[in-house]
């Protein structure tokens, strides 16, 4: 199992309606095959910045690997990620 997350903040005033746009639309990859206990999150820590953040989990590498060049994954990451993220982290871990 892979669980892959990701925190970050948004270009878009906080509580705007361009943020819930985004949040709305990033719903879609969860419809991926493959992608499996997806989550939205907002960060509460006071020991950094970033505001939201994603998890989901994949059975195996190979369901990784087709959820990164997956149609829906590349289009949300060029016409919605790469235009309104600010920053980001990405993590993926593996079971120990």
């Amino acid at each position: 199992m892979i669980r892959h997350t990701v925190v970050f903040v948004l270009k878009h005033a906080h509580g705007s309606l361009q943020e819930k746009a985004f949040l709305r639309d990033a719903k879609v990859l969860k419809e991926i095959p493959g992608v499996e206990k997806f989550e939205q999150l907002k960060q509460v820590s006071k020991k950094n910045d970033y505001q939201f953040g994603f998890s989901m989990e994949f059975k195996d590498q190979a369901a990784y690997d087709a959820y990164n060049v997956h149609p829906k994954h590349v289009a949300f990451v060029q016409d919605r990620w790469e235009r309104e993220v600010e920053r980001f982290l990405e993590i993926d871990y593996v079971p120990l």
